[in-house]
């Protein structure tokens, strides 16, 4: 009886102590701040209100934050060294407006909740905020997550896709994260929102094989429009929308512009090209219900890549520097 006492006392103990380890939890900050969501989301209307930008730069940021180190807000980390990620060649064309965001949204969330919530989950909440005032569904995000003590531009190389990716590239990429085809092609979705510089597909249209200087995969209607609105030598600053149709709408358009041809990049057409993954795109450019499903099923998977949790990180009191 003693030496079953004894194994049990183990146990319990073990228990406790992967319990201490920390788990998302949706409720995480319903008794240590409560409000903090709709803190965090008054801010996020506050920015949007001021400019458009703020939709497509938050959610990029969370995800260019989760491929890296994980979902630990790792990416706004600013070093006066400029060798922090955000740093990174990968990283320099994230749009200001996101950063913006978190960094307001914690000011207002720290004057009423100091030293609880980290800059992690107010990155994951403002992605979910701005994807639902852009039209897109909304759904409930997992709490818990602490802020990462790593912050360097040297890991960033070979860990955030290519647009001229293939989708064996694209998947195992993925795949890394525990993110399946249909997570993956569920977030390219995103792309229906916000912009690209044309350097980023100007092969597309100008260079793509010797005998074909254009990408035979691409609308020939648009890929005249494309040379129209990045003709060679354009200015850098340039960026045309990544969905022609529908670029302030969260909505599925972006996968009825693959089935056209429309698609900006090499890694978003090649969705619809490759026999793959085309009946997924088919789904969801005929089915906005089962897009949506998906991506929410994907967004909160990608929220739980690399998540530091319990004792492990801390929790900012300054987005942009480690305490």
């Amino acid at each position: 009886m003693e030496r079953y006492c004894k194994i049990l006392c183990v146990f319990i103990i073990f228990m406790l102590s992967k319990k201490g380890e920390g788990q998302l939890s949706e409720k995480f900050y319903s008794s240590s701040c409560p409000n903090f969501e709709s803190i965090v989301r008054q801010v996020v209307v506050t920015k949007i209100n001021q400019t458009f930008v703020t939709i497509p730069a938050t959610v990029r940021l969370f995800f260019h934050d989760c491929f890296v180190e994980g979902c630990d807000a790792s990416v706004l980390i600013a070093s006066p060294n400029n060798d922090a990620e955000k740093d990174s060649p990968d990283n320099l064309s994230l749009a200001g407006d996101g950063f913006d965001t978190v960094v307001k949204a914690k000011q207002a969330v720290e004057a009423q909740c100091p030293g609880i919530v980290s800059c992690a989950d107010i990155l994951a909440v403002a992605a979910r905020d701005v994807v639902l005032l852009a039209g897109g569904p909304g759904y409930n995000v997992e709490l818990g997550r602490r802020d990462g003590l790593i912050s360097q531009a040297s890991r960033v190389a070979g860990n955030l896709p290519e647009p001229e990716f293939d989708l064996i590239q694209l998947n195992t990429m993925f795949a890394k994260h525990n993110l399946t085809q249909t997570d993956m092609i569920a977030l390219s979705g995103c792309h229906t929102l916000g912009f690209s510089h044309c350097s980023r597909f100007a092969n597309r249209i100008y260079s793509f094989t010797p005998s074909n200087p254009v990408d035979p995969t691409l609308d020939p209607a648009y890929a005249q429009q494309l040379m129209r609105d990045c003709p060679q030598n354009v200015d850098p600053r340039i960026a045309i929308n990544m969905d022609p149709v529908t670029p302030q709408t969260f909505d599925n358009v972006y996968y009825q512009n693959l089935v056209g041809g429309k698609g900006l990049f090499t890694s978003d057409q090649v969705l619809f090209t490759d026999s793959a993954s085309q009946l997924t795109v088919r789904d969801f450019a005929n089915n906005p219900g089962e897009f949506n499903g998906a991506f929410i099923t994907a967004m909160r998977m990608l929220g739980r890549v690399g998540v530091k949790t319990g004792n492990q990180g801390e929790i900012r009191r300054d987005c942009t520097a480690f305490n």
